[in-house]
C-alpha cells in the first residue's frame, strides 16, 4: 500500500505531484510555527509576563548543557511572628548571587516548615540591577510549575519550577519573586543571609523597577536553590557547615564567604587540572552536628538529620565540604571527658562521610577553628577540638581535609584567631579571615570520586 501511493500506481501524475507539493508545504508550515515557538523567548519579548497559562515549557531552554547548582540555602526554621497568616499579599523578592552561569534556570521553593498549604500565584525570575530590588530591562522571566503559573506546595514539601531560558551570568545577582494572597504559616526561612532582600504588599511579582520594595530583610523566604543549565560546569560542590559556611560577620551583600571566594577560585582555574563545578552554601547559623532544635521538624535540624535533603539532595552533587563540630563544643555545659566528647563528634562526621560515600560523593572536611577569647571557652572544650582536629589530620575521617584552624589561627597563641581574621568576637572570622579559609582549600582535592571505602 505505501509503495502504491508513493510510486503513482492508480495514481495519475498530476494528482502525484500535487499531493507532493501539499505535504511539502505542511512540513514548510509546521517547521515554521516550531521555530516560532523555539525562539520568541530572545530576552527582549514580554509575552514571558502576559496573564494566562502559558503551554508547558513554553520558555524552556533549547541549548545542551548540564544542570548544576549556582546558589542554594537551607530551609533553617520557622520564621517567628508569621504563625498564623504567614505573609499573605505580599510579594517577596529574593536575591541570590550566583556561583556559575547557564543559558537557563529554574528555582526550588519550600514549604517545609508550613503548617498549611502554600499558594504561590506569581512568580517571576530576572537579573538584578546592581544588587537592588530592580530588575535589568528585558530580563524578567514568569515561572511556571508543571506549566502552570500558580502552584500550590503541600506543607512539609517542596517544588522546583519549570525551566526557563534566560543567560544567567556567573558571579551576578539575581532575582527570585513569588507572590501568596493566601495565608500560609509559618513562613519558611533561611535568617543571617548577609545579604538583604525584600517585600512589597500587594502583587508587584512582575514589577521591574523595585520601587514597590520598601521592606528590607536580612533573610530568604520560601526560596531554596537556583540550578542553572550550564556548559561550563559539570557538577556541584556543597559546602556543609554552621554559621562559620553561612558567612556571619562577612560584609552584607558583599558575597564574601568562604564557599562565595572558593567559587571565585574554582572559575579562575579553569583550564588548569580542576574540576569546573558550582558552589552552592548549606550552611545555617548554630547548626551542630549531633542536635537540632525544638519543633516537628525541628528549627536549626542537625548536620545528621539534614545532610540527606540539604548534600545530597542537591543539584548534580560531586564533593561535600564539612565544616561541623564547634557548636558541638560549645554548646556542651559541662564537657566531662575530651576523649569521649570528641568521639561522639566523630563518629557523627564519619556518619556523614559514610553517607556520603553511598552515594558516590567525595567527602572534604576542616578542621576545627580556635575561638580563644570567645566566652565560651574554656581549657576542657579547647581539648575537645584538638582532639577532633588531630584525627581529622590524620586521615582517619575525610576523603580529604582543608586546614582551616592552622590557616586561621595565630602561630604565637594558637588557640586564637591570627588578628586580620578575627572579626572581633573571636569566633567568626572576618572578610580577610573567610578568603583565606577559602584558599586552604586544595582545589585538586575536589578532583575525582568517591572511594569504594574509607
Amino acid at each position: 500500500m505505501t509503495r502504491r501511493h508513493a510510486g503513482g500506481v492508480g495514481v495519475s501524475p498530476t494528482k502525484h505531484h500535487a499531493l507532493l507539493a501539499a505535504i511539502v508545504a505542511l512540513i514548510v508550515a509546521l517547521s515554521a510555527a516550531i521555530y516560532v515557538g523555539v525562539s520568541s523567548d530572545d530576552g527582549t519579548d514580554r509575552h514571558t509576563l502576559a496573564g494566562g497559562r502559558p503551554p508547558h515549557n513554553s520558555a524552556a531552554p533549547a541549548s545542551t548543557g548540564a544542570w548544576v547548582g549556582s546558589w542554594s540555602a537551607s530551609p533553617a526554621a520557622a520564621e517567628p511572628g508569621t504563625e498564623m497568616t504567614g505573609l499573605a499579599g505580599f510579594s517577596l523578592r529574593n536575591v541570590v548571587h550566583t556561583s556559575v552561569g547557564g543559558t537557563g534556570a529554574r528555582i526550588t521553593l519550600s514549604n517545609l516548615y508550613g503548617r498549611q498549604p502554600l499558594t504561590v500565584t506569581h512568580a517571576t525570575l530576572a537579573l538584578s540591577a546592581d544588587g537592588t530590588a530592580a530588575a535589568v530591562p528585558g530580563s524578567m522571566r514568569r515561572l511556571t510549575f508543571g506549566g502552570a503559573a500558580d502552584v500550590v506546595v503541600p506543607p512539609g514539601r517542596q517544588v522546583t519550577s519549570d525551566a526557563v531560558r534566560l543567560r544567567v551570568p556567573h558571579d551576578a545577582d539575581l532575582l527570585v519573586t513569588t507572590y501568596s494572597p493566601t495565608g500560609a504559616g509559618p513562613v519558611t526561612w533561611h535568617p543571617r543571609a548577609q545579604q538583604m532582600s525584600y517585600a512589597a504588599e500587594g502583587p508587584h511579582a512582575d514589577d521591574l523597577t523595585g520601587v514597590p520594595y520598601t521592606r528590607e530583610v536580612e533573610a530568604w523566604r520560601y526560596l531554596t536553590a537556583l540550578d542553572v543549565l550550564s556548559r561550563e560546569s559539570d557538577g556541584t560542590v556543597v559546602a556543609f557547615g554552621d554559621s562559620l559556611t553561612d558567612g556571619m560577620s562577612s560584609t552584607i551583600g558583599e558575597n564574601r564567604r568562604w564557599p562565595d571566594v572558593l567559587a571565585d577560585r574554582l572559575r579562575a582555574a579553569v583550564g588548569d587540572d580542576v574540576p569546573r563545578y558550582g558552589v552552592v552554601n548549606q550552611g545555617i547559623s548554630g547548626n551542630r552536628l549531633l542536635s537540632g532544635g525544638l519543633g516537628r521538624p525541628a528549627d536549626n535540624p542537625s548536620g545528621l538529620d539534614r545532610f540527606q535533603r540539604d548534600v545530597l539532595g542537591r543539584t548534580g552533587v560531586r564533593v561535600v565540604v564539612i565544616d561541623l563540630g564547634v557548636n558541638d563544643i560549645l554548646r556542651d555545659p559541662l564537657p566531662a571527658d575530651p576523649d569521649e566528647d570528641s568521639a561522639e563528634i566523630l563518629d557523627g562526621l564519619r556518619e556523614l562521610v559514610r553517607q556520603a560515600h553511598a552515594q558516590g560523593v567525595k567527602a572534604v572536611g576542616a578542621t576545627l577553628m580556635p575561638f580563644g577569647g570567645h566566652r565560651g571557652y574554656t581549657d576542657a572544650r579547647e581539648a575537645v577540638r584538638q582532639r577532633v582536629n588531630e584525627e581529622i589530620r590524620a586521615g582517619r575521617v575525610f576523603d580529604a581535609y582543608a586546614d582551616f584552624d592552622k590557616a586561621v589561627r595565630d602561630p604565637y597563641d594558637p588557640r586564637r584567631f591570627l588578628g586580620e581574621y578575627d572579626s572581633g568576637d573571636h569566633l567568626h572570622p572576618s572578610d580577610a579571615g573567610y578568603a583565606r579559609m577559602a584558599r586552604a582549600v586544595d582545589l585538586e582535592d575536589l578532583v575525582g570520586s568517591a572511594p569504594a571505602s574509607l
